[in-house]
């Protein structure tokens, strides 16, 4: 019975623990549909200089990997209503 609850309590542990660590920006957007579309940040982006390597969903923002102007790489968070950039919290 120790050994269960000593089991339980450390996948508990562990699910908070990846929650925290992925969840590094957070967006109130509403539905989907409701969203501009990717490609229209993803051209915002391209026009600035940066070359975007991927385009994903991630606590509700648009989160994008990509290559700035400058070289660097970068991981970017982007509200999908209005495509203005979203502080992140440092984990």
């Amino acid at each position: 019975m120790k050994r269960l609850l000593v089991l339980t309590a450390l996948g508990s542990l562990l699910s908070a623990t990846t929650a925290l660590a992925t969840g590094l920006a957070t967006c109130d957007s509403g539905p989907q549909e409701t969203w501009q579309p990717q490609a229209t940040l993803e051209k915002q982006l391209t026009d600035k200089g940066w070359q975007v390597r991927r385009i994903k969903i991630d606590g509700g923002c648009y989160e994008v990997y990509a290559i700035d102007e400058k070289g660097q790489k970068v991981e970017a968070y982007f509200h999908p209503k209005t495509l203005a950039p979203v502080p992140t919290k440092k984990s």
